[in-house]
Protein backbone atom coordinates (compact mmCIF):
# COMPACT_ATOMS: atom_id res chain seq x y z
CA UNK A 1 0.00 0.00 0.00
CA UNK A 2 1.66 3.43 -0.99
CA UNK A 3 1.05 6.36 1.59
CA UNK A 4 -1.43 9.05 -0.35
CA UNK A 5 1.00 11.97 1.44
CA UNK A 6 4.35 10.96 -0.44
CA UNK A 7 4.93 11.63 -4.04
CA UNK A 8 7.39 10.05 -6.90
CA UNK A 9 9.66 12.68 -8.47
CA UNK A 10 11.95 12.29 -10.97
CA UNK A 11 15.64 14.56 -10.01
CA UNK A 12 18.64 14.98 -12.12
CA UNK A 13 22.00 16.31 -10.96
CA UNK A 14 24.47 18.49 -11.67
CA UNK A 15 27.33 17.02 -13.01
CA UNK A 16 29.76 18.37 -10.01
CA UNK A 17 26.91 17.45 -7.57
CA UNK A 18 27.74 14.94 -4.72
CA UNK A 19 25.29 11.78 -5.38
CA UNK A 20 26.15 10.85 -1.19
CA UNK A 21 25.20 13.99 -0.01
CA UNK A 22 21.99 13.78 -2.41
CA UNK A 23 21.30 10.51 -0.93
CA UNK A 24 21.59 11.91 2.41
CA UNK A 25 19.35 14.41 1.71
CA UNK A 26 16.76 12.41 0.31
CA UNK A 27 16.89 10.13 4.12
CA UNK A 28 16.53 12.96 6.19
CA UNK A 29 13.53 14.11 4.66
CA UNK A 30 12.24 10.75 5.02
CA UNK A 31 12.31 9.75 1.59
CA UNK A 32 13.85 7.07 -0.25
CA UNK A 33 15.73 6.22 -3.55
CA UNK A 34 13.19 4.28 -6.24
CA UNK A 35 16.10 4.22 -9.04
CA UNK A 36 19.08 4.90 -9.61
CA UNK A 37 19.75 5.54 -13.70
CA UNK A 38 22.56 5.14 -15.52
CA UNK A 39 22.64 7.50 -18.56
CA UNK A 40 21.69 10.46 -16.99
CA UNK A 41 22.56 11.29 -13.20
CA UNK A 42 19.44 10.80 -11.70
CA UNK A 43 17.10 9.27 -9.61
CA UNK A 44 13.70 8.21 -8.90
CA UNK A 45 12.51 8.92 -5.63
CA UNK A 46 9.69 9.28 -3.35
CA UNK A 47 9.17 11.90 -0.68
CA UNK A 48 6.76 12.99 1.64
CA UNK A 49 4.49 15.72 -0.66
CA UNK A 50 5.24 18.06 1.99
CA UNK A 51 8.92 18.06 1.60
CA UNK A 52 9.13 18.48 -2.29
CA UNK A 53 9.27 22.28 -1.80
CA UNK A 54 12.59 21.80 0.74
CA UNK A 55 14.43 19.56 -1.76
CA UNK A 56 14.31 22.12 -4.18
CA UNK A 57 17.14 24.27 -1.74
CA UNK A 58 19.42 21.09 -2.23
CA UNK A 59 22.38 21.97 -3.74
CA UNK A 60 23.19 19.87 -6.89
CA UNK A 61 20.16 19.68 -7.82
CA UNK A 62 19.58 20.39 -11.66
CA UNK A 63 16.19 19.26 -12.53
CA UNK A 64 12.72 17.67 -10.49
CA UNK A 65 9.58 16.68 -11.67
CA UNK A 66 6.88 14.80 -10.36
CA UNK A 67 6.66 11.43 -11.94
CA UNK A 68 3.24 11.00 -13.62
CA UNK A 69 2.05 9.51 -16.86
CA UNK A 70 2.15 11.48 -20.07
CA UNK A 71 -0.45 11.02 -22.55
CA UNK A 72 -0.51 12.09 -26.72
CA UNK A 73 -2.93 12.71 -28.48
Amino acid sequence: MTNPDFKTYIVTLKENAAVENFKKAINAIGGEIGHEYSLIKGFSIKIPSISASELHKTEGINTIEEDKEVKIQ
